[in-house]
């Protein structure tokens, strides 16, 4: 029999996100890779790559901070949501379908 596990975190639309960071104090984590976000990214966002996230996570925030991870497409910033819930972050949020779903969604980038 199929046992569903519900996420750790959050998945939320690029308007949920626009409207966080709005009201809130929501703190933005690009997880792509420099090259990746020369090219354009929300602004405000802070980059720190996948592969550097848990290493450096501490030096933006605490575990009580509300985080909205973004990527590409979704994909890298959802392993990254996992990776933060693991470790006893609360307030996780994914913006599903990345800078893609982002820029269709016509919300603004920066470089």
């Amino acid at each position: 029999m199929f046992s569903y596990k519900a996420l750790p975190f959050e998945e939320i639309t690029p308007q949920q996100a626009e409207q966080r960071m709005k009201n809130s104090k929501s703190l933005v984590i690009d997880v792509r890779e420099p090259y990746e976000y020369a090219q354009g990214h929300i602004e405000g966002s802070k980059l720190l790559s996948l592969g550097n996230l848990t290493a450096n996570i501490h030096e933006l925030c605490s575990k009580d901070q509300e985080i909205i991870l973004v990527c590409r497409s979704g994909s890298r910033s959802g392993f990254a949501a996992q990776q933060l819930s693991a470790i006893g972050y609360k307030k996780v949020y994914n913006l599903s379908g990345g800078m893609l779903s982002w820029m269709r969604a016509g919300l603004p980038t920066t470089r």
